[in-house]
């Protein structure tokens, strides 16, 4: 029996988000040769989860970072400062991939800051092992020559795998025509060969994802057994810095929620007890989306299940009826993209949204019992930097918490076709963390300063005003009794406000945070005037009252 070994490499980054890693795609792809070619023997195995994690170098690409990430800060303002690896290194991958002595090894590719230790992993296995080695994910559809020109690997797949990796393996094992092979990219005589990219399998003919390789309490969300959904692929929208569609193609597919909630008491019945939802845009078809609901209300009544979307849900489609339902089947947190409060900008970035909508949505939410993240895009191109305070101070003004990243090219996206071809450098640099991206209004202290002014707002919406309307004093009052890392983010909030300088906590001993910006902190800070907390209360942001003044 030909044996195909799946594996899932490790990252290397500042930081890690380790609730959302279990390999939903290559579990998905192992239901999908299970189904279609019974006769082979698929294992999937995460190199990342589990793995711990080892301080290293920041790369020389990043080496400009340092000047930002200095300190080891313990306040609750921190930004980053070790690099890390987190999972296995590459010589227990090769080592422990040579022992399972598989047929084929296939490596998931799914982003591109990331598509090095991809390549680091095909080089270690093929040193252990000659074996052939094929690749997929988002990177590769999006950038396929810059994997596949790689010596250590063999084939690529673009797009959906699961109808390509099957009709491969079938090719494979036959030696047939790899031309045949829908999506697949191939060496042929030096030169990289790139097959057209055809349809995948209906959803409807795609078996659930097979996680039985992956034991039900590796991941974790606050404890609880987590397990990823997916009820649809694709996304109507053709967002400029998004480039979901090189992978799932411009066509919006959606599952029967019966499927969705079938596969869900199946889950349940093993342990899994927490549901993330991870499409690319889970409301879009909102009747759909509420049957699902309520299917899901009729079936897990008492079941104590959450329920969870942290890849974001469009507040375009959201509609009161839909929150409630939402809320009664078990959501308990609403990740909102807003991205900018300009309306050219958005425009530009063909993002159909509607700025007075989200107000309403957040609203309702809010009122709900929703927990409301809100994503701000520093940095977008043509995004002056009074618009990127005015977003910022209009989400400091509701009742959520602030999430914000920082622009960097994504290849594919159709808003890299406005910036020079993206070198592998620049691959590497397609990241948050490394504020990559200048533009002549604003600088890389510019986004560091208004990164953690997100942080110091959402410091003062976390603590609690008992749904009042509290004065600065009145805030700072509240200082007595907390933790020590809260104690020290209203000692060094303080600070700033007195002194205009910010620092970090570093055991003890206070650092100035030197590419800080805080004239440009006030700038919105003023402008906020009013910040609302998580609980509904306030806090005004004015210092007639205060010793700041």
């Amino acid at each position: 029996m030909p044996r195909l070994l799946l594996l899932q490499p490790p990252i290397e980054d500042f930081y890690d988000t380790d609730i959302r890693l279990q390999p939903i795609g290559l579990c998905l792809l192992k239901a999908a040769v299970e189904r279609y070619l019974p006769h082979w023997q698929v294992e999937v195995r995460d190199f990342h989860q589990n793995h711990g994690r080892k301080t290293i170098a920041v790369p020389r690409e990043l080496a400009y970072l340092k000047k930002y990430y200095t300190h080891r800060d313990q306040s609750p303002f921190s930004t980053f400062h070790q690099y890390f690896r987190f999972g296995a290194d590459a010589d227990t991958i090769g080592r422990e991939v040579a022992a399972a002595r598989p047929d084929l090894v296939g490596v998931s590719s799914l982003f591109t800051p990331y598509y090095r230790e991809v390549l680091e992993c095909a080089a270690a296995i093929k040193k252990k092992l000659n074996v052939p080695i094929i690749v997929g994910g988002s990177h590769v559809s999006s950038a396929p020559e810059s994997v596949l020109s790689d010596p250590s690997v063999d084939f690529i797949i673009r797009g959906e795998g699961e109808r390509p990796l099957v009709e491969f393996l079938h090719v494979f094992s036959m030696a047939g025509d790899l031309r045949q092979v829908p999506n697949l990219g191939f060496k042929e005589q030096g030169r990289m060969i790139f097959n057209p990219v055809a349809a995948n399998y209906p959803l409807a003919e795609i078996p659930d994802p097979d996680f039985s390789d992956l034991p039900v309490g590796r991941y974790l969300y606050q404890g609880r057994p987590i397990c990823f959904l997916l009820t649809s692929r694709g996304c109507p929208h053709r967002c400029g810095f998004c480039s979901v569609h090189r992978t799932f193609g411009t066509r919006y597919r959606r599952r029967q929620p019966g499927d969705v909630v079938r596969e869900m008491k199946a889950l349940y019945e093993k342990g899994y007890r927490v549901f993330d939802f991870e499409d690319d845009n889970l409301t879009f078809d909102l009747k759909s989306f509420k049957k699902l609901c309520l299917l899901i209300i009729d079936q897990f009544a008492g079941c104590g299940i959450q329920l969870l979307a942290m890849n974001g849900i469009s507040y375009a489609s959201l509609d009161l009826e839909s929150l409630r339902l939402m809320r009664t089947a078990g959501f308990t947190h609403l990740n909102l993209a807003l991205v900018s409060t300009d309306e050219k900008v958005l425009a530009a970035q063909k993002r159909p949204h509607r700025v007075g909508d989200f107000s309403v949505v957040a609203g309702m939410a809010h009122g709900l019992g929703f927990q409301v993240v809100a994503h701000q895009i520093l940095g977008l191109p043509g995004e002056t930097l009074d618009a990127m305070i005015e977003t910022l101070a209009f989400l400091a003004r509701h009742p959520l918490l602030i999430g914000v990243s920082i622009f960097y090219l994504t290849p594919g996206a159709p808003v890299a076709q406005g910036f020079p071809e993206m070198s592998p450098a620049d691959f590497f640099r397609s990241r948050s963390t490394a504020m990559a991206i200048e533009s002549p209004g604003c600088t890389r202290d510019d986004l560091f300063t208004l990164f953690i002014s997100a942080r110091i707002f959402n410091f003062v919406k976390g603590i609690s005003s008992g749904g009042r309307e509290l004065t600065l004093t009145d805030f700072f009052a509240r200082s007595g009794g907390v933790e020590p890392r809260i104690r020290r983010g209203f000692s060094l909030l303080e600070e700033l406000l007195l002194n205009h300088r910010l620092h970090a906590s570093c055991n003890g001993v206070f650092h100035e945070v030197a590419r800080f910006n805080a004239s440009l902190f006030f700038r919105v800070w003023n402008r906020v005037g009013r910040l609302s907390t998580q609980d509904g209360g306030a806090v005004i942001l004015s210092f007639i009252d205060h010793p700041c003044a």
